[in-house]
């Protein structure tokens, strides 16, 4: 079974399958709008879950939270399911792609055979569609990838039922009835206020601007309490989860950016624009952190950058993002 599905590339695998999925049911909106409405953009820190014996951070919510928020926001139902049984996974993939139904996947990416071996890692939350089936050869768009690929039963197993933290559990979603007109102003005002939320309000120390700061005080005593050796260890896996996982930290930053800006249209609240500007400089100071960050890691630092550095760039980070945000908290309803 094939479907008529027009793929397109994108920053953010999520991003990317929930505009996707969306344009083939006939509705345009940018990657960065559906970001912006979906609450795309978040701070964690996990010291309870780790990788590798290192703990885990994120800097985008939870997988499947933007296409689920974006979609309740703009009134299109959704259809999504875990299935534990592999076979029932793939049989209802199956029967999906029978009905000419493309199907949003979550899946691990160590186990993507169409990545080069090198860039593959363990990650979980990668996304993306299935749109039909040729040959006994299941067609995928991959929003990162520039074309179309296919993987085999086997290999779609694999890395539907990849297991380690947010492990899959064959995951898939895709819509199921769009209405005939979208209002998109009630779906920004209310994608920026959880977004707020989240950045603000969490009383937990690890969400948000504080997660920042949580990170940041114990950053500085990772030489001491390590040594170089295991700080750099630690450090890498921060800035690889910051800026390669999803494109993380200074990405995210910039995609809110654009969205801020459309909203600012959308809306009539051109102020949203100087907010707009002020993320994407955050964004800046993000990648100069990643910077100075893999500089130390590789050793081939040209300044005496220090971890007291370091962490003084997330804290002015965590600064910004609360000056941000306390003002998008005043959008009026």
């Amino acid at each position: 079974m094939m479907i008529d599905f027009k793929h397109k590339q994108h920053i953010h695998s999520e991003n990317g399958v929930t505009y996707n999925l969306l344009n083939y049911h006939g509705v345009q909106l940018s990657e960065a709008m559906i970001f912006g409405i979906g609450s795309g953009l978040f701070m964690g820190f996990f010291p309870f879950l780790k990788q590798n014996g290192i703990p885990i951070a994120t800097f985008r919510t939870a997988p499947g939270m933007i296409f689920q928020r974006a979609t309740k926001r703009l009134g299109i139902k959704i259809k999504k399911a875990k299935y534990r049984n592999p076979k029932r996974g793939m049989y209802a993939l199956d029967k999906a792609l029978n009905q000419g139904i493309a199907v949003g996947l979550q899946v691990g990416l160590y186990h993507l055979t169409y990545f080069p071996q090198a860039l593959r890692f363990h990650f979980n939350m990668h996304n993306i569609v299935v749109y039909g089936k040729k040959n006994g050869m299941y067609q995928i768009s991959d929003p990162i990838l520039e074309n179309t690929t296919e993987l085999s039963y086997d290999e779609l197993v694999a890395v539907r039922y990849a297991k380690g933290p947010f492990a899959p559990n064959g995951k898939m979603y895709y819509p199921t009835s769009v209405p005939s007109q979208l209002d998109l102003k009630p779906a920004i005002k209310k994608g920026i206020s959880r977004t707020c939320k989240d950045m603000l309000d969490i009383p937990v120390p690890f969400f948000g601007h504080t997660g920042y700061r949580f990170i940041a005080k114990r950053m500085k005593n990772w030489p001491t309490k390590f040594g170089e050796k295991t700080a750099s260890r630690w450090l890498e896996q921060f800035i690889r989860m910051m800026e390669e996982i999803g494109t993380g930290g200074a990405g995210f930053r910039f995609i809110y950016s654009a969205f801020l800006q459309e909203a600012a249209d959308e809306l009539n609240q051109p102020w949203l624009k100087d907010i707009s500007t002020e993320m994407e400089a955050n964004g800046e100071l993000l990648k100069e952190f990643a910077l100075h960050s893999n500089n130390i890691c590789k050793n081939r630092a040209t300044q005496d950058i220090s971890y007291d550095q370091l962490a003084d760039l997330l804290i002015k980070v965590a600064d910004n993002e609360k000056d941000i945000f306390t003002k998008l908290k005043k959008l009026r309803k």
